[in-house]
């Protein structure tokens, strides 16, 4: 068995709607968004009592997915620091290609947190 492609990463965010606004930006394209709550999710996902905003942005060729969640109940916890070293465990990184990277990153700027 190979692995064939990859579908879909995870990424739990605090303020769902700036990290959606900042890889639409980047040009991929917004697929959906949904509250998801009840027995169901809360089985899907191993928690109790979720409530969940889910956002999914797609690569404009459809092929990758970023499922981006903010989490009400139950809070979110925090895996390590804000500024961890780049060798702490949680995600660290995600890579696109892009047409032109110079034009891109002033319009990014514009969605960082101060």
């Amino acid at each position: 068995m190979t692995i064939q492609r990859l579908d879909n990463i995870g990424l739990v965010v605090e303020d769902i709607a700036a990290v959606t606004a900042f890889f639409l930006e980047l040009g991929l394209e917004l697929e959906g968004e949904a509250r998801v709550e009840g027995p169901d999710v809360d089985r899907l996902v191993g928690l109790d009592g979720v409530q969940c905003d889910l956002a999914v942005v797609r690569t404009p060729d459809g092929h990758g997915r970023l499922e981006l969640m903010r989490f009400h109940t139950p809070a979110a916890t925090t895996a390590t620091e804000p500024n961890a070293p780049v060798n702490a465990r949680g995600f660290r990184r995600i890579m696109f290609a892009v047409d032109d990277v110079e034009e891109i990153i002033p319009r990014l700027h514009t969605h960082a947190p101060n």
